[in-house]
């Protein structure tokens, strides 16, 4: 079974692996097919090395930035997690009060278990990530919905017009938790704490596609509503979006230069590098290897995250020297929100922040705009 190293977030991560079932925990960790490409998201950045400098002044080191319309604290946001309700209690609102705490942005997922609604309630102008669905009226809907409720930015995703095998999730038959088994009923209540922790919120469900939906239990849902996710979506279907959007529109999913020029083309505000974390194609590049292709493609006409294997504070720095406006996290905030909820969120997002500072003060760095003028030059290629 691969296992990638959990830097910052490693007492979190072994927490959340003791307290949830096998199944979740799984869940959380795995990647498609051979799990090649979740690998080499990490591979990718111990072949950078940050090039430390002295005789600058780093008394106060500042690592906000502005990303998306919005300003950070920390150069990071909390990527969409679908299922990160059935983690702990706290669920995606838990979350969300964490990072409007912290400063930092977060998106919620089409497939949270608390609803678009709910979370922007926490404040903080949280990001709805979307699909366009083959029924575009739901889509027009889910539109709706979050204008109504103040969201402002949201966060398409194009990567997963096909949903590849995922070894472990058919090993532990996640997909089939609608009508579990009696092994998988034993893994769950091996858990009491997570166990009587959920039972407490009632039958979850997928908030934000309840109400499109007639299936039985979660992953009936889920089956029925990923159906719906449109594989014919192209740029005609993008500039749709757009003209029906009227806030900022981000996309998710481009590790290709040319989907970067056809995006921004298409009236995007901005890009995420993604390779969903390894869950989609396998093997793929890391994201860390096609950035500055994308960054070059962009040529300063939208914002760029990166996503997918950050780990450290060095990793940040890293990406953001190579040209990226913030990064994106998901895996390490999931950990963190199974192995103690909105809390356990909160210090994985403050450690996070903490190392990055470090990083830039031993880089010579005071700010995000230091880093950006040095770029390439703040690193060593090992």
């Amino acid at each position: 079974m691969t296992r990638v190293d959990d830097g910052v977030f490693s007492g979190a991560a072994a927490s959340a692996r003791r307290r949830l079932p096998r199944l979740f925990a799984d869940y959380v960790d795995g990647g498609a097919h051979g799990e090649w490409t979740m690998v080499r998201n990490r591979e990718a950045f111990r072949e950078w090395g940050i090039v430390p400098r002295g005789l600058k002044n780093v008394e106060t080191v500042d690592a906000g930035v502005r990303c998306f319309g919005q300003e950070w604290a920390a150069p990071f946001m909390l990527a969409p997690v679908g299922f990160a309700g059935m983690l702990h209690p706290d669920r995606e609102v838990g979350a969300a009060r964490a990072a409007l705490r912290c400063g930092v942005g977060m998106a919620v997922s089409t497939f949270s278990i608390d609803p678009m609604e709910k979370v922007a309630k926490v404040g903080g102008a949280p990001l709805a990530q979307i699909y366009v669905f083959r029924d575009r009226g739901l889509t027009r809907d889910m539109l709706a919905r979050a204008a109504q409720c103040g969201i402002d930015g949201i966060i398409v995703t194009i990567d997963t017009a096909i949903t590849p095998v995922r070894e472990r999730d058919v090993r532990n038959g996640f997909r089939h938790l609608s009508r579990p088994t009696l092994i998988q009923m034993a893994g769950m209540m091996a858990h009491p704490r997570w166990c009587l922790g959920m039972a407490g919120r009632g039958t979850p469900t997928i908030g934000n596609l309840a109400a499109y939906t007639s299936a039985h239990g979660i992953m009936g849902q889920a089956k029925d509503m990923a159906a719906q996710i449109d594989p014919t979506l192209d740029r005609v279907g993008l500039e749709w979006l757009r003209s029906e959007w009227k806030g900022r529109l981000v996309v998710k999913g481009v590790m290709h230069p040319e989907d970067a020029r056809n995006v921004i083309a298409a009236g995007a505000d901005g890009v995420i590098v993604s390779n969903h974390g390894g869950r989609q194609m396998d093997p793929s590049p890391a994201t860390l290897d096609v950035l500055p292709q994308i960054v070059d493609a962009v040529e300063g006409r939208g914002d760029i995250v990166l996503d997918s294997g950050i780990r450290r504070g060095g990793d940040v720095v890293t990406a953001l020297a190579l040209g990226a406006t913030a990064v994106s996290i998901g895996r390490p905030w999931a950990w963190a929100l199974a192995a103690g909820g909105e809390t356990s969120v909160e210090k994985a997002i403050r450690a996070l922040s903490q190392e990055v500072v470090d990083i830039l003060g031993l880089a010579g760095l005071e700010d995000i705009a230091a880093l950006r003028r040095r770029g390439p030059q703040a690193l060593w290629k090992l």
